[in-house]
């Protein structure tokens, strides 16, 4: 099974012979890789959607791996039986629906050894969500696709405090390691911000209405030069 570079970054996260169950699987791509290369015996490919679940199991089936992935029609984790998974990963939607997945999965992902998760957005959000749920945040990945960027977050039990909220905004251990997509990421927000910037205070008389959007874009251009002021340390 051929991956995409976003679905083979969160691939990459989920640890060899452990038990995946991949929620919102759409196409069931991930799983049916893993246990093709033998990294994993087994999966769960759940989906909220008939339509897509129905797409994973043709698949699945055309792969001939129908004994080793089972599908399973689920809102989140709510089909997920307690010790059935050792890995959850969670890609491809909304940071805040992602959260709620997660809260409203707390029962099943008890004995869950990792989590492995791609917001699409607000990711900010999701790795505050973690620290405050007990996860620790050990491993990033980010990918640049088809002119969109993708992070990836692996997170296991345990207790976390990164402080700053430059490192919940853009991942402490992205900028730790110097990740030359974020790198990429980051000029590309700070040239953004710099225009809106430009073009709002250029607003004149109408600078009251828009003040509020200038301080939110101001506030937002300082992380990101913080950010930033991580590639410029030397070695």
């Amino acid at each position: 099974m051929q991956l995409s570079m976003r679905l083979r970054m969160n691939a990459s996260l989920v640890t060899p012979g452990n038990r995946l169950a991949d929620v919102g699987t759409d196409h069931g791509y991930i799983p049916i890789a893993l246990v093709e290369e033998g990294v994993i015996p087994s999966a769960l490919a759940m989906d909220v959607n008939e339509g897509p679940l129905m797409r994973a199991e043709e698949h699945i089936r055309l792969s001939g791996l129908a004994p080793y992935i089972e599908t399973r029609l689920s809102d989140g984790l709510e089909k997920l039986g307690c010790g059935e998974a050792d890995s959850v990963l969670v890609a491809g939607m909304g940071g805040p629906l992602m959260i709620r997945i997660l809260q409203d999965g707390e029962r099943q992902l008890a004995g869950v050894s990792e989590l492995i998760l791609q917001p699409q957005s607000e990711i900010g959000l999701v790795r505050h969500f973690l620290e405050e749920s007990g996860w620790n945040i050990d491993a990033e990945d980010m990918v640049r696709e088809d002119g969109k960027y993708y992070t990836a977050i692996h997170a296991v039990p345990g207790d976390m405090a990164w402080g700053q909220e430059v490192f919940y905004r853009y991942g402490k251990l992205l900028l730790e390691n110097r990740h030359p997509v974020l790198r990429k990421y980051l000029e590309g927000r700070r040239e953004t911000c710099g225009k809106i910037l430009e073009n709002l205070r250029a607003q004149g008389r109408d600078l009251q209405k828009v003040s509020g959007r200038i301080r939110e874009m101001e506030e937002e251009l300082d992380i990101v030069r913080e950010g930033l002021a991580y590639y410029e340390r030397e070695t």
